[in-house]
C-alpha cells in the first residue's frame, strides 16, 4: 500500500502545478484526477454524447494515464489529449459532468487502483472525502476567486482567443457553485484536512508550507 496525499480545492487554486512541484521534490507519482474527467468531457464533447447515453457510451472511451519521469499524460485510446482538455469549454462540461454517478464510478476504480500500488499525490474536488478518504495527508488549497481568475487570465493571455477577466471570474464563480452543490462528491474541505490558502503567497511559499504539511504528518 502506497503512501497517498489529498489534495482538493476549488478550481483555478493551483493544485495541479503545486501538487506536480511536490511530487517531483519528494518523489511521488502526480496524479491529476481532474484530467481524467475532462478527458471523458472531451470524449462526449466529440461523440456528441447525449446524458441518458452516457452510462453505455464511456464504457468505450478507454481512458489511460501513462507515466514518464513523473510526469502523466493522459490517452484517450492511443491518442494523447493531454494538450486538448484545457479549454474553458472542456473545464465547463467536466464541471457539470463530473456530477454523473455513471462517470465517478467508471473513473474511481482507476483512482484508486493508482493510489494501492505507489505513493501517489492525488488532487481533485473530492479525494479526501470520497476518493482516498484514508489518505495519509489531506490537504484543501484554495485562493480568493478573484485571485483564482487573475492566474487564470494571466496564464491564457498569451493567447489570442484569451476570455476577459471579468468572464473568467464570472466562469469560476458558476464552477465552484456547480462543484459545491452537485448531488454526487460536491467539493468540500474533509474534516482532517489542511486548509492552505495561497492567496497572498508565492507558488514557491505554497509548495514548502505543504511539503512541512507532509513531513510532519508522515514523519519523514
Amino acid at each position: 500500500m502506497g503512501i497517498n496525499i489529498a489534495i482538493d480545492g476549488p478550481a483555478g487554486a493551483g493544485k495541479s502545478t503545486v501538487a506536480k512541484i511536490v511530487s517531483a521534490e519528494l518523489g511521488y507519482i502526480y496524479v491529476d484526477t481532474g484530467a481524467l474527467y475532462r478527458t471523458i468531457a472531451l470524449y462526449i464533447t466529440e461523440n456528441n454524447i447525449s446524458d441518458e447515453n452516457i452510462p453505455m457510451e464511456i464504457k468505450k472511451a478507454a481512458v489511460s494515464l501513462k507515466f514518464a519521469d513523473g510526469t502523466q499524460r493522459v490517452f484517450l485510446s492511443d491518442r494523447d489529449v493531454t494538450g486538448l482538455i484545457r479549454t474553458p469549454e472542456i473545464s465547463m462540461e467536466a464541471s457539470r459532468t463530473s456530477a454523473i454517478p455513471a462517470i465517478r464510478e467508471y473513473l474511481f476504480g482507476t483512482q484508486q487502483k493508482i493510489s494501492r500500488e505507489n505513493n501517489v499525490i492525488m488532487d481533485g474536488r473530492d479525494i479526501g472525502t470520497v476518493v482516498l478518504p484514508e489518505a495519509d495527508v489531506k490537504i484543501f488549497l484554495t485562493a480568493t476567486p478573484e485571485e483564482r481568475a487573475n492566474r487564470r487570465y494571466k496564464e491564457l493571455s498569451e493567447k489570442s482567443d484569451c476570455p476577459g477577466y471579468e468572464e473568467i471570474l464570472r466562469d469560476i464563480i458558476e464552477r465552484d457553485y456547480n462543484d459545491m452543490n452537485r448531488p454526487v462528491a460536491p467539493l468540500k474541505q474533509a474534516h482532517d484536512a489542511v486548509l492552505v490558502d495561497s492567496t497572498n503567497l508565492t507558488l514557491r511559499e505554497v509548495v514548502d508550507t505543504i511539503i512541512k504539511i507532509i513531513n510532519q504528518k508522515t514523519g519523514r
